[in-house]
């Protein structure tokens, strides 16, 4: 005989079904991935404003664009008031190490790589100069773009003898200020080296240049019967060589683990020109330092990746999607230690939103509407498990769900019946980003926490901040990600002075990181002893003069500026 429980599980089953019959909109017939990283997104239209940029200060966006206003000066990029972003990190003055392009300098690159790939188009430079979220800006008067290894070479060879800083750059979907100029640094995009070299169907590894598109690889292994170990929201705009540089985390790394597990071999070019050939394609390589792993996240500040060997894992034809309501942070997080258990190794994902993240995204995504309409939750759940046995893994999933409703760590939830309603669940976790751009403006904070605190700074930061701003929180809970954003209508310091440094302190205090996988960049470079040592960070220091003395490398960046000045 059936028992309570049971039949509960089979009208959770079908709860879904009935569900779109009465919302038939919430299931688009033909789902297309939204990317709040596209081109064609209107908050990614180019604002270019003149002025010169001789100091760029974090505290007070406001005064950097009435600065730059003030003193003109120019066909040059100074920073427009919408598209910057307050931090704490204090002023930055350009190093006077450095030297200005002049046109010999000019010709020279046009000699190497041809007129058509020495970019000095205003508007061409505009979108290059700024991030997609318009916080950071700079005032590069020139855009290179290599075809080859070769030609990346000779531009840092002769960039490295005249001291002209250089920042590499991929699909430009940064968070933190990496990908784009300070001040007037030589912009060296790698989006024409876009070639995938080789795949081996027997291993499943994957050479390509860094210039491929995360999107177009899992599209070219799809058909080929495999995946990529990552899956990011930007997947339509990033490269692999950004999200190689960045060591980017992603969707799916509770299941295949970070890039430093996965990318088996890179090549890159230091600052002097030299070429670093390490593209193995081998498991197992214990030949001395695995010097690979100096490139995942150092974010282009020891050399730029041109190429990238990666493990691909096979596609799997079971897939299952559930959105799951809780009623606490706590049941979300014994909801984690339980799918951990009973799915085991076919649990691919498993997200997390609050009720805000919710609202946001129900009130400013198109197309997205909340699954519970007759609900109030606190929490969500997106878990995803994939394997390749279909009756074997819907049978763990559902004594999973019987479970976990048994011991009501389950308030509501919903089981998608097929490619469509699994991607509107997914639409909803990687659109919670475009909304928040819609709402107004944002103070982004990719942190590392413990699990069992990871929430509380978001409550923490909702108390200081009252009714100025709306705090959410959303994240990787498989891995202890939190994304805090806080969504305000304007930035303001203000507000920003409440926030930083309470949210680097508070992580530091609770042995997290200021960066889970995000990056450093700009925006943190002086927060990093929040979550390094001195003693640590004086290693890196000595690294980064020993592969680049002369620190024409994305300057400014990843090190704090008391250091690398």
């Amino acid at each position: 005989m059936m028992n309570r429980y049971s039949r509960d599980t089979l009208r959770f089953l079908s709860r879904f079904h009935h569900h779109q019959q009465q919302n038939p909109s919430l299931l688009p017939s033909q789902f297309t991935s939204v990317t709040a990283f596209h081109e064609d997104s209107p908050q990614l239209q180019r604002n270019v404003v003149p002025g010169e940029n001789k100091g760029f200060s974090f505290f007070n966006p406001l005064g950097n664009s009435l600065r730059n206003e003030q003193l003109g000066g120019g066909n040059t990029f100074g920073i427009h008031q919408k598209c910057c972003y307050g931090s704490m990190g204090g002023v930055v003055q350009r190093s006077s190490r450095f030297s200005e392009l002049n046109d010999d300098d000019v010709r020279y690159f046009q000699e190497i790589l041809g007129t058509k790939n020495v970019v000095q188009d205003e508007d061409k430079l505009g979108a290059a100069n700024v991030d997609w979220m318009h916080k950071y800006k700079g005032s590069s008067k020139i855009l290179l773009q290599p075809c080859n290894t070769d030609q990346v070479s000779e531009i840092l060879k002769y960039c490295n003898s005249r001291n002209l800083a250089v920042v590499p750059q991929g699909g430009n979907t940064g968070l933190v200020g990496g990908s784009v100029p300070v001040f007037d640094e030589v912009i060296v995009s790698l989006s024409l080296m876009n070639k995938i070299i080789s795949f081996d169907k027997v291993s499943g590894i994957l050479v390509c240049e860094a210039g491929c598109i995360l999107e177009n690889l899992m599209s070219f292994l799809d058909n080929e019967g495999f995946i990529m170990p990552l899956d990011l929201g930007a997947k339509g705009s990033c490269q692999i060589g950004g999200n190689v540089s960045t060591n980017a985390g992603g969707l799916r790394l509770v299941r295949y683990g970070s890039l430093h597990g996965s990318v088996l071999g890179v090549e890159a070019v230091l600052a002097n020109g030299t070429v670093l050939d390490m593209l193995k394609t081998l498991r197992k390589d214990n030949t001395g330092y695995d010097l690979k792993h100096l490139f995942i996240g150092s974010e282009g500040s020891l050399g730029i990746v041109t190429k990238v060997s990666i493990l691909t894992p096979p596609k799997l034809s079971s897939v299952n999607v559930a959105l799951l309501a809780c009623k606490d942070y706590s049941s979300c997080q014994k909801l984690l230690q339980e799918a951990k258990r009973k799915l085991g190794e076919i649990l691919s994902a498993f997200e997390f939103l609050d009720s805000q993240s919710m609202d946001l995204v129900t009130s400013h995504l198109d197309g997205a509407r909340n699954p519970f309409p007759d609900s109030q939750h606190d929490f969500y759940v997106l878990i995803e498990t994939t394997g390749s046995d279909e009756s074997s893994d819907k049978q763990k999933l559902e004594a999973f769900l019987l479970g976990s409703m048994e011991n009501e760590l389950i308030a509501d939830g919903v089981l998608a019946q097929d490619i469509n309603q699994a991607s509107t669940f997914w639409h909803i976790r990687e659109g919670i980003s475009e909304a928040l751009m819609k709402a107004g403006a944002v103070y982004k904070y990719d942190l590392s926490i413990p699990l069992e605190n990871l929430y509380n700074v978001v409550e923490e930061m909702r108390s200081r901040l009252g009714d100025s701003a709306n705090v959410i929180g959303y994240g990787h809970l498989g891995d202890g990600n939190l994304h805090l954003n806080v969504s305000v209508p304007k930035y303001d310091d203000k507000i920003l002075s409440q926030i930083e440094p309470f949210v680097y302190e508070w992580t530091s205090k609770h042995r997290g990181s200021i960066s889970a996988e995000h990056g450093v960049g700009l925006m943190k470079a002086n927060e990093i002893y929040y979550s390094q040592s001195r003693e640590t960070v004086q290693v890196m220091s000595s690294i980064k003069s020993l592969m680049d003395p002369n620190h024409i490398l994305n300057p400014y960046k990843v090190l704090p500026h008391s250091i690398t000045s």
